[in-house]
């Protein structure tokens, strides 16, 4: 028997704006991310800088806003003076955090110059691990200063006239992490002064640039969340986000849990969210600090073994074992390994509109979100070709529908219980009630009249009959219903056979006096569109 659910969008229920920034994405050099699928100078279709055009123009038909680089763990030790001017000159480093060498083909002016050639803002990483406040301030006047000074005119010197005028500024990467070279895990406090201090002298450089102070690396940190609380008192009024990541996980066939990662994600923004106020209130300071999801994803992991007796995260133990045997790799463009993840296109591709969703649902505090695979959810590749998979239009939906106000939904649906479980010693979730089958998030842009609805169905067997109840947006018509569906979750696309799952428009729906009848597939995305007549 076909379930039954509702939906209920008013006008008079905004949550706040959207930003373009909040489906960026995030890049770092690991395996051939960038030595093979940004940068190989023997690809056919290699620029006069060695850079894949393939992907190139797969990403600039997209409508990415933005993307983090160059990291990510690996810039704790990188030394960006060292990746500037004539190749040859360039020293190679090792990359402790993930046991390569790193050549510096692709450097500091590289990565800007990509971004700028895939037509996305550029949001840069420092190194606040090995690096400091001096290296802070050079970096800043290289990039963005106009010119007349050592750095400004070097940059001049190495082929770039204007600045590149980058604006939003991490001050370093997950440096609570034990894992993190130069890590701050024992002293929140030092790194909060370090953080005040170099956004500082940054913004003296600088005054039109944003800066991003780093948060626990994950919920699961037993100093979660008095680490951040202390680098807040020190820094709140010198930066601009809290920098979050997070990393959902589920074990296999558990698509209930996958799908529902997204409440571990709303409980970690929701706490963050509330630190930051408290910190406001104490400092008696008029500024509402916003959050930056810099890094996420969803996964489907096995169980590990467990380790009772060893606390909530085991991860500092797990970096103070040193392997003999682990050797450094030279990662060879021409050389790209066939990557082939668990769990089919479809069931990625729902992991991740879960989550932002999730983040459309707190628009108003999340301005920054970038998914740590979406270069490739925008643009599979392999070593020779590129090609779209499901994750790439769902993506690209959010792109294009996900503008103007977020607006709350009521959800009225079946629920389920989650019970909690434990991947590893490093990843344990508490269980959750009263999921709803039903996942939905709005936006509403006004100005042009268009309000679009984003629904998800987590049921693995259920068709649901969807009410949608919009009355309150009066004069408004209904337009079209995107469906995405598969009969076969481990349909993976490829450059041969890259149509296994598209969108569809949607036949048969009923609209009447605001009150709109379809279906939701079990497991589908869907995207339902209205516009406002014309008077």
């Amino acid at each position: 028997m076909e379930k039954e659910a509702k939906i209920t969008v008013h006008p008079s229920f905004e949550i706040g704006e959207i930003s373009p920034r909040l489906f960026s994405t995030f890049l770092e050099p690991i395996g051939t991310m960038v030595n093979g699928t940004m940068y190989n100078p023997k690809h056919p279709t290699a620029d006069e800088q060695g850079f894949r055009k393939d992907v190139i123009e797969a990403l600039k038909s997209t409508d990415m806003p933005a993307i983090r680089l160059p990291g990510g763990n690996f810039v704790s030790a990188w030394d960006w003076k060292d990746s500037i001017g004539p190749k040859e000159q360039r020293k190679v480093h090792l990359d402790p955090a993930w046991y390569q060498y790193i050549t510096n083909e692709v450097g500091h002016d590289e990565y800007l110059q990509w971004a700028e050639k895939v037509e996305a803002e550029p949001m840069y990483t420092i190194n606040l691990g090995t690096g400091g406040i001096r290296d802070a301030m050079d970096i800043v006047e290289y990039t963005n200063h106009e010119g007349g000074s050592w750095w400004s005119d070097l940059r001049k010197k190495n082929g770039h006239e204007k600045p590149y005028g980058v604006k939003v500024w991490y001050l370093g990467n997950e440096m609570d992490g034990p894992w993190q070279i130069g890590s701050w895990d024992k002293d929140p406090r030092g790194y909060g002064v370090l953080a005040n201090e170099t956004s500082k002298v940054m913004k003296w450089i600088d005054p039109t640039i944003e800066t991003a102070v780093c948060a626990s690396s994950a919920i699961f940190m037993d100093h979660y969340p008095e680490w951040e609380e202390t680098v807040l008192e020190q820094c709140y009024d010198s930066v601009d986000y809290l920098s979050m990541h997070h990393y959902h996980s589920a074990p296999p066939g558990d698509i209930k849990a996958l799908l529902g990662g997204s409440l571990y994600y709303e409980e970690f923004i929701d706490t963050e969210a509330a630190l930051c106020d408290v910190i406001a209130a104490k400092r008696r300071s008029p500024k509402k600090m916003m959050l930056s999801f810099d890094e996420y994803g969803a996964m489907i992991r096995p169980n590990a073994e467990l380790h009772p007796g060893y606390g909530v995260y085991n991860m500092t133990r797990a970096h103070y074992r040193f392997d003999p045997d682990r050797k450094y790799v030279l990662h060879d463009p021409d050389q790209m390994p066939d990557r082939k993840h668990p769990g089919g296109d479809m069931l990625q591709m729902l992991a991740m509109v879960s989550i932002q969703m999730a983040f459309l649902r707190h628009a108003d505090r999340v301005k920054i979100a970038c998914m740590t695979g979406g270069l490739g959810a925008l643009c599979s590749s392999d070593h020779d070709h590129v090609w779209r998979s499901a994750s790439y239009y769902a993506l690209s939906q959010l792109m294009e529908y996900a503008k103007g106000t977020s607006m709350q939904t009521s959800v009225e649906c079946e629920t389920y219980d989650m019970p909690g479980y434990a991947i590893d010693d490093t990843s344990q979730y508490r269980g959750k009630e009263n999921v709803p089958y039903v996942d939905s998030a709005s936006a509403w842009d006004r100005e042009n009249g268009r309000l679009n609805l984003f629904v998800l169905n987590r049921n693995e067997e259920s068709e649901y009959s969807l009410t949608v109840d919009v009355r309150g947006f009066e004069g408004y018509r209904f337009v079209k219903q995107f469906e995405m569906y598969t009969d076969d979750l481990e349909a993976s696309s490829s450059f041969d056979n890259p149509s296994l799952v598209l969108p569809k428009e949607k036949e048969d729906i009923l609209f009447a006096d605001g009150r709109l009848t379809t279906s939701l597939k079990p497991l589908s995305w869907n995207v339902l569109c209205f516009e406002k007549e014309e008077e």
